[in-house]
């Protein structure tokens, strides 16, 4: 067998010469001591904007790796990197359990932080009380997200993933289904169509149209109201077996609607008067729309997800941080502001797959758009939340040194197998292999391939998600309410509350010129508390 040489390894001095210096770690930690005082001076302005970036699957394990990888992909040991996420100034524990799963899916989660209530594993948009599969138990159950609350404000909304738009995750934004994987009525069993229920992509081309229709006088009303989605899902949306436009040989991606609807067509029914829509597929569509001519904007780039950022086609296939970039412009136009859903969805397919190497740059692009974000937005009007759904069994170690590629080698050979081994590992996946009754000699392997699945412990077609607690990481107006160990479905009542939309907006009363709410009780005890208390 061929024996591959190890990824190139970052060769600069395991520290540099200011490191052996403790004057240069004193001053670093004073000079993060300064900024860490500095926010005593709580931001209680009302948050006019809303980003929220939904790393699917990006336990903290994945934060850490991310991070070395993006100071390596700049020529850096890539240890001393700052992700953008890492530079918000507040972070929070989310406790991920679905409300039947010790070990949650991206259903249940989904409905927590975009709907405020935890649900069954696999359902989106319901109570606890709707059971999965069981389409009876959907009336009467359903819950409204965050993104209908915005829309009932007179807000603009958005959504944008690297997924299909009906998939888990974008899904509890706008519908109510007992079972996430009713993508089409092509997916759905006779008993549930029969009982009435709705596929998802019907749901986001109908419901969109009602949360529209549904809001208050002035915000059904308001000259600035727009409305994105982008994503992938194409075919969910054609009838059965009609040609996909960009692959038209695969008949994978042929259209799977058994109602024999065009979703497309009806999308772009709903328009309001005055209100300019626009479909694009490609690209170059996209970054040739003028934003102040478009209020309407969907987006279906592929039949189903996204291509990894590791293989998009930078002709058909635009970047997450292109679609966010287009995004904002055209819902900044908004004067109410805007809420905008970001899924970093193709993360958890990476890890998944066994593909480390796909899971983390679907990070670093994630966090490109993160930044993009931020460039464009304020923090004094705009609460920015990153969070993930749900972890992974991924893990690194080994005892790397310093600059290690985040894709290399341990420094050892195992002392039982005298085999060695990748810093990255899975708890269990497809990266199990016996090779004449042995644990696989990865040195014989091409291990920082694209591709390459890292060895796992337990053999699974697919790797499985994590059950510990994510990070929640967060800025601007009222981020400070994000500061420890919460109950998932916490966050969208914190945006909320920022933004004064939704249910709980007695502190907005007499909100000032200035943008500022009333101080209520929680805000006063907030401010009076000392700071080491909050955290």
């Amino acid at each position: 067998m061929r024996s591959y040489p190890r990824p190139c390894q970052i060769t600069p001095p395991l520290c540099t010469e200011k490191e052996k210096d403790p004057k240069y770690w004193r001053d670093q930690a004073q000079q993060t001591l300064e900024n860490a005082l500095r926010l005593q001076n709580l931001n209680t302005n009302v948050a006019k904007n809303i980003i929220m970036f939904l790393g699917d699957g990006m336990g903290v394990s994945t934060v850490t790796a991310a991070r070395i990888l993006k100071g390596q992909l700049h020529h850096n040991p890539g240890e001393e990197t700052s992700l953008e996420m890492d530079k918000f100034p507040f972070v929070a524990l989310s406790k991920t359990y679905n409300t039947n799963a010790q070990v949650p899916d991206s259903a249940g989660t989904a409905t927590a932080y975009l709907c405020g209530v935890k649900a069954n594993e696999g359902t989106v948009g319901v109570s606890a009380a709707t059971q999965r599969t069981q389409c009876n138990t959907t009336q009467g159950n359903e819950v409204t997200s965050i993104l209908h609350w915005a829309k009932e404000a007179g807000k603009s909304v958005g959504v944008v993933t690297t997924t299909r738009v009906n998939h888990a995750t974008p899904s509890a934004a706008y519908a109510h289904s007992a079972d996430r994987d009713w993508y089409s009525d092509n997916e759905m069993p006779q008993e549930a169509l029969s009982q009435g229920c709705k596929d998802i992509a019907y749901q986001l081309m109908h419901n969109i149209k009602d949360i529209e229709a549904s809001g208050a006088p002035e915000a059904s009303g308001c000259l600035g109201t727009s409305q994105v989605i982008m994503g992938g899902g194409r075919k969910y949306m054609f009838p059965k077996n009609r040609t996909d436009v960009e692959h038209e040989t695969d008949e994978k991606a042929r259209g799977t609607r058994l109602d024999g609807l065009n979703l497309i067509d009806i999308w772009k029914s709903f328009k309001p008067r005055h209100k300019h829509s626009h479909y694009v597929w490609n690209r170059t569509e996209l970054l040739n729309l003028d934003p102040a001519t478009v209020d309407y904007l969907l987006g279906l780039f592929e039949p189903g997800d996204m291509q990894y950022e590791l293989n998009r086609d930078n002709v058909t296939d635009p970047s997450l941080s292109e679609m966010v970039e287009m995004a904002i412009k055209i819902l900044n136009k908004n004067p109410k502001g805007f809420f905008l859903l970001v899924e970093g969805g193709r993360i958890d397919h990476g890890h998944h797959e066994g593909k480390a190497k796909q899971a983390l740059h679907e990070v670093v692009e994630m966090d490109r758009a993160i930044g993009q974000a931020g460039s464009m937005t304020s923090l004094q009007d705009t609460l920015t939340v990153v969070t993930a759904d749900h972890s992974h069994v991924f893990t690194f170690g080994g005892y790397t040194p310093r600059g290690n590629s985040i894709f290399g080698l341990a420094p050892m050979v195992s002392d039982t197998d005298k085999k060695p081994f990748t810093a990255i590992l899975y708890g269990n996946g497809p990266g199990y292999k016996v090779v004449g009754g042995e644990r696989e000699n990865v040195s014989m392997v091409d291990y920082a391939h694209n591709n390459y699945q890292a060895q796992s412990a337990v053999p699974l077609r697919h790797e499985t998600h994590g059950g510990e607690d994510v990070a929640v990481f967060a800025k601007g107006p009222m981020a400070h309410l994000l500061h420890g160990v919460h109950e998932q479905n916490y966050i969208p009542h914190v945006m909320a509350y920022a933004a004064c939309i939704g249910a709980n907006r007695n502190h907005c009363a007499s909100a000032s010129l200035a943008g500022r709410p009333s101080p209520g009780p929680l805000l006063l005890l907030l401010a009076l508390l000392p700071l080491g208390i909050l955290f």
